[in-house]
């Protein structure tokens, strides 16, 4: 996805601007928080960004693509240190304007997906000009803006791999959200996640975790999911053939998102570039959050057989243009969408399910072989197995972009959070 996650509450400690959080079951150590830097001059309309590290030994450098496609860019690079590629340990929070004296009591942290950050994904639709935001034209204001005018202590968080390993965005998440109980004075905080880090933010509130990372802490009033692949997706093998075309560089190809093949044929010649798929080769694993939201749906919706290499692209050998290892060897690397569903929402968070009917996205080829926003097939998006408290599930006509900006999505959001 280019454009395309029962414990009482943690005590804090705050010294210096360290956190210290005691350790917990299943936790190898004590982790520390320090926040390492703080920028004022932000743009886009936020008040101030912190840079934080956790020192936690789960935290392990990723692999980003050699070519600099996944690399930070725009202010965020400045905000990591002018690192283009930062270690996992470290994240930005975001902070909106008012977020320490607006009204409404409960803090809300924005959580955005993959190969995304949270200037385009929140403040500014336009950031990327004409179709970035998933319509021709884009807003200068998102999401943040409008949840600030309506009275609520806003809050964003930045991951610095952009298709990172969920666990990591995960133990992110529930690292912002103790800051954010910190500054605010709040016992829970409202998390809203879109895409990949609605993902993430559903493996916190699971408990889903390595070993040394953090179960879930009982600090969520209210989980609100945007176009969440609750029960997977398979887009990138069901369309990979038109999917290579933006990723592969042979073929113009510029896109941060994994082809399901190490080879293909590119203007008559084969290409090889096992870098740029979702498997785990040799040359490293640099898509590991999108392996974990992959999950079969064959048996629900026929595959498209009309389109090129259909049946090796799904289940894995060579085709006449492309090659790749298939489906089931990807989720074997590492699907955690059973393993989601399994653990379960906790029936104490109040949890809400927006998802997209438009396959309109513009400049990709949409997910047409079954009702979806594009990306997510709706039957994903609007599966409640595994959780324990559907407070609201509403299917919205918008694409899987649009589900974090347009005003559709934001009034229904505001409503959820006013119940």
């Amino acid at each position: 996805m280019n454009r395309l996650y029962f414990l009482p509450v943690l005590l804090v400690m705050v010294f210096f601007g360290t956190l210290s959080a005691p350790a917990q079951p299943g936790m190898a150590s004590a982790a520390t928080l320090e926040k390492e830097e703080t920028f004022t001059n932000v743009k886009n309309g936020w008040s101030k960004v912190e840079r934080w590290r956790d020192s936690n030994p789960l935290f392990q450098a990723e692999d980003y693509p050699l070519d600099g496609r996944g690399d930070q860019d725009g202010q965020r690079l400045t905000f990591f240190g002018n690192v283009k590629q930062p270690h996992s340990s470290r994240f930005l929070l975001y902070y909106a304007p008012h977020y320490d004296t607006n009204p409404i009591e409960t803090p809300v942290l924005l959580v955005h997906g993959a190969n995304d950050n949270a200037d385009r994904a929140w403040a500014n639709p336009n950031e990327l000009g004409s179709y970035g935001c998933g319509a021709i034209s884009c807003p200068n204001t998102g999401l943040m803006q409008y949840l600030v005018a309506k009275g609520y202590k806003v809050f964003a968080i930045n991951f610095g791999h952009k298709q990172g390993d969920n666990y990591y965005t995960a133990e992110h998440i529930h690292n912002a959200i103790t800051i954010v109980k910190n500054v605010t004075g709040a016992d829970k905080v409202d998390v809203i996640g879109w895409s990949k880090g609605a993902f993430a933010a559903r493996m916190y509130a699971s408990s889903v975790k390595k070993s040394g990372g953090t179960v879930y802490a009982g600090d969520i009033r209210k989980l609100i999911l945007l176009g969440n692949p609750n029960k997977g997706f398979d887009y990138i093998f069901r369309h990979g053939w038109f999917h290579n075309f933006s990723i592969f560089t042979e073929c113009g190809g510029t896109v941060n998102a994994p082809a399901p093949h190490t080879l293909m044929v590119c203007y008559g010649l084969w290409r090889s570039h096992p870098e740029l798929s979702i498997y785990s080769t040799e040359k490293g694993d640099f898509f590991p959050g999108q392996k974990q939201m992959l999950a079969k749906w064959d048996d629900v919706y026929a595959l498209p057989v009309y389109e090129q290499d259909w049946y090796t692209t799904y289940y894995g050998g060579q085709g006449f243009y492309t090659k790749g290892d298939g489906i089931d060897a990807a989720m074997a690397q590492g699907s955690l969408v059973q393993t989601i569903l399994d653990a379960g929402v906790p029936a104490s968070i109040q949890t809400y399910l927006l998802s997209g009917n438009q396959n309109d996205i513009p400049t990709i080829h949409n997910e047409h072989t079954g009702p979806s926003d594009g990306v997510v097939f709706i039957d994903s998006a609007a599966a409640e197995e595994g959780i324990g408290n559907v407070a609201g599930n509403i299917t919205v006509r918008l694409n899987h972009l649009e589900l974090g900006w347009a005003p559709a999505a934001a009034e229904q959001i505001d409503q959820w959070l006013r119940e």
